[in-house]
């Protein structure tokens, strides 16, 4: 037993060495991989990839990098003869690279080849007249009797009469210059050199690449052409073309049997699948690796599922590119742009509202902004004409301004005069016979009560109405009581002249206090200096006046006047009383003079006694009922602090605003609403005025009251009475009336005979009254012909059936007769000498249109060593055949004299040129049937030293090719910045480079740097 299993031991060890060795496999099983890749801990260089193996990894550099993987550089696609396959610039990327082409070129779909862009296809290339399309560039051209200006774009006029530089007869081939000796030279537009001949012009490769498609070298006979060496020169001499593909030739070989037959093909199959034979098929980059070709694209193109063919990315497909706007693709790029009344900002993507109530001369009087746009709106009183200016409305022009009477325009206002024997009503507009006094009719007189009471004095000048307070800086105020003399006379002019036969005694005082501060605030009276005041037998000063204005201030202010007070702790009040005298008062023993004596000792005494309680802190005012202090001489700190707002203000959302109207300062930190009985039509008040004949009308309609018609009890339009308040009655037949309060209606026809009436009583306008006929807009019935007659010059009507027309607000007036709406209202002020350093030529009524056949002549005469730029951001003409509305600019007004720019069309697409002449005659014209916006034309004068960089930006064909720059000729802000450093050079410290960066695009910095290096490239 032993013998066998020992030899069938030993007959099966290798079954046995299988079985052990299975059985040590399956219970120790090898160690796992790591993933170095995944876990981080490889070596491999930033800019190569890791691939893990079962044992290790291995690093290879990212396409675009070389290297063994654990050190990578970039590959300079550009630095080899080929340029990177660009040809024209090759700028290298890290991993990357992309092609850029030459102003006047761009870039092809494959991303290497450059293609002329044809200029002329976009707006005529800004050219006036023609455009013509050159190879990397364009030409302007002009129609006969006209030659090229040095902007290269606009057509000046020849001179008909005698000889001049501009008439080309001294054979300069492109500009000709006047020396101070009287002779000429000529010059070149730039990217032309002078010929040896001192006349001629020759194209040099800096402009439009000399013509050059791909390669321009200068020569003295001119630019020569070459291509790229993947390319060959067309018989034109300029432009390129691909070469044919040539076939592969391979060398001969004799031996014919199938095993060398083989070799060939697998050399053949080799020997394409490199980057030295046809870029390895690649559209762009070729880089040869261990598995053959590898091709890639540069930025803005992607590669194809051929993987050799390069497509350009349409970004705008993808989020509108990341545009706010507008996307715009481009060959290997793309392009952002804005609505109008928005900005590109810096980072060229995001749009911004351009808030056009920032810039200067934006508005007449408030500019309220809106996204992507603005509005203009005037003060009470005044009409917005030409979009953005405030002009005087006429209110009599109006249907009389309401006025029964007479109607007298003012400035921001008017006012109803009456005839003799009456006065104005207290609706300031009806007439009433002079029998007694109305309610309202006559300012209640201000009262003066001083009384002394165990020695001392206290003052009360009580206002009952016709309060009014002028807030000033800090605690500067000016409050006035009653109605001035000159106001009077205005009202009463016309009148009785028992009325006007009065003498006024005017007097103004002065208090100083060494120290004090004003403070008009509510003062709780004790009961007993109330009845001390109001009781006649304490009184030792009793007087009335007619007007009183009081004025305090720290530091003495002029009455009235309200300028920033001196910082001193002194305080000045000073009162202005004006008191009437009537001749009823004059006897036989003391005449008009003997009375005006007494008046005046009587406010000597006043003035006196008013000092005493000012120094006292015993002067107090009451205002409409409430009772004010005037000043304090040691205010407590916790009141200045109680109250952080002027007078008339109340703290809002962090601001102090003034009361609104329908309210007034009740001192309690907040506007309150006027109470029954009561109205305010004006900001920032501190009271509010008694409705008139309260009394008798009953409560007004609601608390608040904004104006008088807000009172309450009176009689509505179409209703009358004889008082203005009810009970009312309508208004018979055959008249109307519009306006609330009125004590009577107007007639329907300027004579009683009843040749109109109305289709039922209580009317309320014109347009109830039966008229023969209905008169269209621009046309006003005329109630004595019965006709429509048309609206005069000067004047407009927009509605049908009108009786009056409406005068043109301000200085402005029509270009005919029959207008029909305030647009057509024009201002023709222009013209003038303009100032030394910066300025703008304006149309007349710019920004709306300008009037027909008018004209307009400026100068502009800089300091000595000074030149003028001058940027056109657009200017609108009317299109015609032949020039009618034009704009010139010379040296002087003769036509043989210098032509800087003049053109007679519209011409939307910025242009900024330099003056020929040092100083320029600019003249505007406009014929009698034409009408446009016009032109807004900022200047700047500007250093002769910079004129040489000056020209080389305004000339550059970059600045205006882009939209975005474009943009930046149009945007005021902008522009005055530019100007604000051209005119005073210092002014560049202003604006720090991060102000810089945020102003301008890249491409616009970019641009002027290369400008300023170049022209300061000599003195480095």
């Amino acid at each position: 037993m032993r013998g066998r299993g020992c030899r069938g031991a030993a007959g099966a060890p290798p079954l046995l060495l299988l079985l052990l060795v299975s059985g040590l496999s399956w219970s120790s099983p090898p160690p796992a991989d790591v993933d170095e890749c995944a876990r981080g801990i490889d070596d491999c260089h930033v800019d190569a990839i890791c691939q893990n193996t079962p044992t290790s990894y291995k690093c290879s550099c990212k396409p675009g990098y070389q290297g063994e993987g654990k050190q990578c550089e970039d590959i300079d696609e550009c630095d080899n003869e080929f340029n990177g396959d660009c040809v024209h610039e090759c700028f290298n990327i890290p991993g990357n690279y992309h092609c850029t082409c030459y102003d006047g070129f761009r870039l092809a779909h494959d991303g290497h080849n450059c293609l002329d862009v044809n200029e002329c296809l976009f707006n005529n290339g800004g050219c006036q007249h023609t455009c013509a399309n050159t190879m990397g560039s364009y030409e302007c051209q002009c129609n006969e009797g006209f030659f090229l200006s040095d902007n290269q774009h606009t057509c000046i006029h020849h001179a008909e009469e005698g000889l001049s530089c501009l008439n080309k007869d001294h054979g300069c081939g492109h500009l000709c210059k006047e020396t101070l000796e009287g002779g000429v030279t000529c010059d070149c537009r730039l990217g032309f050199a002078l010929a040896k001949n001192q006349r001629d012009c020759i194209l040099t490769c800096n402009h439009g690449n000399g013509g050059c498609q791909h390669i321009c070298v200068d020569t003295d006979e001119g630019p020569e052409c070459s291509c790229h060496p993947k390319y060959r020169l067309h018989t034109d001499g300029k432009s390129c073309l691909e070469k044919e593909e040539s076939t592969l030739e391979l060398m001969k070989n004799n031996v014919t049997s199938p095993i060398a037959d083989v070799d060939k093909r697998v050399k053949r199959r080799l020997l394409m699948e490199t980057c030295a034979v046809n870029n390895g098929g690649c559209d762009r980059t070729c880089k040869d690796t261990s598995t053959g070709v590898h091709c890639s694209c540069p930025m803005g193109f992607t590669l194809q599922f051929d993987g050799k063919t390069c497509k350009d990315i349409d970004e705008c497909q993808t989020d509108n590119g990341g545009c706010d706007h507008f996307c715009k693709n481009t060959v290997g790029s793309f392009d952002c742009s804005c609505k109008k009344g928005y900005k590109l900002l810096t980072d060229e993507k995001s749009c911004q509202d351009i808030d056009e109530c920032s810039f200067e001369r934006t508005c007449d009087h408030t500019c309220i902004n809106h996204p992507g746009t603005f509005e203009c709106a005037c003060n009470k009183g005044y009409t917005l004409y030409g979009f953005t200016h405030c002009g005087d409305t006429n209110e009599c022009s109006i249907n009389n301004g309401g006025c029964q009477q007479t109607c007298v325009n003012t400035l921001g206002s008017y006012e109803c005069q009456c005839p003799s024997g009456h006065q104005l009503h207290w609706n300031k507009k009806d007439c009433v016979e002079v029998k007694g006094f109305l309610p309202g009719n006559i300012s209640p007189k201000v009262s003066m009560r001083c009384t002394k009471i165990d020695g001392v004095d206290k003052c009360y000048l009580n206002c009952p109405s016709d309060v009014r307070l002028f807030p000033g800086y800090q605690d500067t105020y000016s409050v006035s009581c009653g109605t001035s003399s000159r106001l009077r006379s205005r009202l009463r002019k016309s009148n009785d002249s028992a009325l006007l036969d009065v003498a006024t005694v005017r007097t103004s005082v002065t208090f100083r206090l060494n120290e004090g501060k004003c403070s008009l605030k509510k003062a709780e009276l004790l009961s007993e200096d109330l009845s001390g005041i109001i009781s006649e037998k304490y009184s030792s000063v009793k007087e009335s006046f007619h007007y009183v204005n009081l004025t305090c201030g720290s530091g003495k202010q002029v009455p009235g006047a309200f300028g920033r007070p001196a910082p001193t702790k002194e305080m000045f009040i000073s009162v202005d009383f004006e008191l009437e005298a009537n001749q009823q008062e004059v006897t036989a023993s003391c005449d008009l003079s003997c009375v005006l004596k007494k008046t005046e000792k009587k406010l000597r005494k006043v003035i006196r006694t008013l000092r005493k309680t000012v120094h006292r802190e015993q002067f107090h005012l009451r205002l409409s009922g409430m009772d004010f202090e005037v000043a304090k001489k040691f205010p407590r700190v916790s009141e200045h602090l109680a109250d952080p707002c002027g007078l008339g203000q109340e703290h809002r959302k962090g601001k102090c605003v003034s009361c609104s109207v329908g309210t007034y300062d009740g001192r309690q930190g907040q506007c309150l609403l006027c109470p029954n009985g009561t109205y305010q039509d004006e900001e920032g008040q501190i009271t509010c005025k008694p409705c008139p004949n309260f009394e008798k009308a009953g409560s007004p309609k609601t608390l608040g009251a904004r104006n008088m018609s807000e009172c309450g009890g009176q009689c509505l339009p179409g209703e009358y009475s004889s008082n203005g308040f009810s009970p009312c009655q309508p208004c018979p037949l055959g008249t109307y009336q519009p306006e609330v309060g009125r004590t009577s209606c107007f007639p329907c026809a300027r004579s009683w005979r009843g040749e109109l009436t109305t289709k039922h009583p209580g009317a309320t306008t014109f347009q109830d009254c039966e008229a023969k006929v209905q008169c269209s807009p621009g046309h006003f019935y005329n109630t004595t012909t019965h006709r429509c007659i048309r609206c005069s010059a000067g004047t407009y009507q927009p509605e049908f059936g009108k009786n009056y027309c409406i005068s043109c607000p301000g200085n402005t007036t029509t270009d005919f007769d029959g207008s029909t709406n305030v647009t057509q209202c024009k201002n023709r002020h222009c013209g003038g000498e303009l100032g030394e350093f910066t300025g703008y030529i304006e149309s007349p009524n710019y920004p709306g249109n300008y009037p027909a056949n008018t004209e307009c002549t400026w100068t502009i005469n800089p300091p000595p060593k000074r030149r003028i730029l001058i940027v056109v951001p657009e200017i609108f003409l009317p299109i015609e055949d032949e020039c009618g509305d034009y704009l010139v600019m010379r040296k002087t007004s003769s036509s043989n004299s210098v032509t800087t720019y003049e053109t007679c069309q519209t011409y939307e697409r910025p242009i900024a040129f330099t003056s020929r002449s040092k100083k320029l005659w600019i003249q505007f014209k406009s014929n009698e049937g034409n009408s446009a916006k016009g032109f807004q034309v900022p200047y700047v004068t500007y250093d002769e030293d910079y004129q040489e960089l000056i020209e080389d930006i305004v000339r550059d064909g970059r600045l205006y090719a882009s939209e975005n720059h474009q943009e930046i000729l149009k945007d005021k802000k902008l522009i005055k910045a530019l100007f604000d450093v051209l005119a005073h050079p210092q002014n560049y410290f202003k604006y720090t480079a991060q102000e810089s960066r945020e102003m301008f695009p890249r491409s616009f910095i970019r641009l002027l740097r290369s400008k300023v290096s170049r022209f300061l490239r000599p003195y480095k």
